[in-house]
């Protein structure tokens, strides 16, 4: 049997074991808590990180800001003649000029510019002065006209040099997969006028090949 010493040892051990384990058990909720709290954070700001990393847009630019700028940095030019009732023109904004190889490639290569066919405004570079002209069913910019040789289509792609001479007009809807080996054989030949299109589209791979 007993004593009652030993049966107050035992119990202070007993509360002292009770005490312990509601400790342990304290902690361990802390612990617990703790841990899904800086999870819930890290996945918090991962999702924040993630939703502030806007894709690269074309840096688009008039033909006025594109003309001063060459005058210091000369550099070669895509032209994107379009109107505001053009579908396919819409069509290109939407598909071709979103797609990241294309922004990259022009951002890096060229001076991109958005010009309005029927532009109403007087576009002036230096001593030039290009009027709309109130002719047909919608009329037309003298500017556009000139670059497109007189053959108003929506949308056409002009390209010129670093001396705002044209390389080339392409009329008609082109797609990322249209357009990029485009951008490419402008950009080589101006390195290697003797290029032609056939030796660079053997050469050429189509990063979209696998699409």
């Amino acid at each position: 049997m007993l004593t009652i010493a030993e049966l107050e040892r035992s119990n202070e051990n007993l509360n002292l074991e009770l005490i312990m384990n509601r400790i342990k058990n304290s902690l361990l909720v802390v612990l617990v808590a703790s841990a899904f709290t800086l999870t819930a954070t890290a996945q918090a700001d991962s999702t924040q990180v993630v939703e502030n990393v806007e894709p690269a847009e074309i840096n688009w630019m008039s033909f006025e800001e594109a003309f001063e700028l060459n005058k210091t940095a000369p550099k070669k030019w895509m032209v994107d003649v379009s109107t505001s009732w053009c579908g396919w023109c819409k069509k290109m904004d939407a598909s071709t000029f979103v797609d990241p190889i294309i922004t990259d490639y022009l951002n890096e290569n060229y001076y991109a510019i958005r010009l309005d066919g029927e532009e109403k405004e007087d576009i002036v570079l230096d001593d030039a002065t290009f009027k709309f002209v109130a002719s047909g069913r919608r009329g037309y910019n003298e500017l556009p006209a000139k670059l497109m040789g007189g053959k108003m289509s929506y949308p056409t792609i002009v390209f010129l040099s670093p001396e705002v001479q044209v390389y080339q007009s392409i009329p008609g809807y082109k797609s990322k997969e249209d357009l990029l080996p485009i951008l490419q054989f402008i950009n080589e030949f101006e390195a290697n006028p003797s290029l032609t299109w056939e030796q660079f589209n053997e050469a050429f791979t189509s990063p979209y090949a696998t699409e």
